[in-house]
C-alpha cells in the first residue's frame, strides 16, 4: 500500500517530460534576446560599475537557474484546474515579455534608465505573478521567489550603472 501512495504521488513519464519542455521553452525565451544585446560591447565595458557588480560569469548561471524555477512554476500551474489557471497563466506571459524587453533597451539601445522603468514595471508584475500563482498553486509561486530577489537585486544594479554614468 505504502508503495502505491507513492506511486500515485510521483508524475507519469509524460507528465515528466511536458515539465522539461515548459523548462526548455522558458530557458529559451528568457535567453533569446542575448543575440540582440549582451554585456560584451565596448559601451557595456566601458561603463562604471558598482563594488557590488558580481562577476561575468554569475549571470549566465542564475539566469539559467532561474528560468528553470520559473519553467517547473509554470508547469505546476499549467497542470492544475483552478480557476485562477488563466489570471496566473496571462500574468506569468506578460511578465516574460517584459523581462525579454529589459535586454536589448539596456544593451542594444544603451538605455540604463528606461531600462530601469521596465525592470520597475517587472518587479510589480512578478509580484502580481507570485500572487496569482499563489492561488492555484503554492509551489509554483514559492519558485517565483528567487526570481523576485534577483529581479530587485537587479533594479538595484541597473538603478546603480544608470546613477554612476549618467
Amino acid at each position: 500500500m505504502e508503495t502505491r501512495t507513492i506511486r500515485q504521488r510521483l508524475p507519469d513519464l509524460g507528465s515528466i517530460l511536458t515539465a522539461v519542455g515548459f523548462v526548455l521553452l522558458v530557458n529559451l525565451v528568457g535567453a533569446a534576446p542575448s543575440a540582440i544585446g549582451s554585456p560584451n560591447t565596448p559601451w557595456f565595458r566601458a561603463l562604471e560599475k558598482p563594488w557590488f557588480y558580481p562577476p561575468t560569469i554569475a549571470f549566465p548561471v542564475v539566469w539559467t537557474l532561474l528560468f528553470t524555477l520559473l519553467g517547473v512554476a509554470l508547469w505546476l500551474v499549467w497542470r492544475s484546474d483552478s480557476d485562477g489557471r488563466r489570471l496566473a497563466l496571462g500574468l506569468f506571459a506578460a511578465q516574460m515579455l517584459v523581462n525579454v524587453v529589459w535586454t536589448p533597451t539596456f544593451f542594444a539601445l544603451e538605455a540604463p534608465l528606461a531600462a530601469f522603468g521596465i525592470i520597475v514595471v517587472l518587479w510589480v508584475l512578478v509580484l502580481g505573478t507570485i500572487l496569482a500563482f499563489r492561488r492555484v498553486d503554492r509551489r509554483g509561486a514559492a519558485l517565483l521567489v528567487p526570481y523576485l530577489a534577483w529581479i530587485t537585486f537587479a533594479a538595484v544594479l541597473n538603478f546603480e550603472l544608470w546613477r554612476l554614468n549618467a
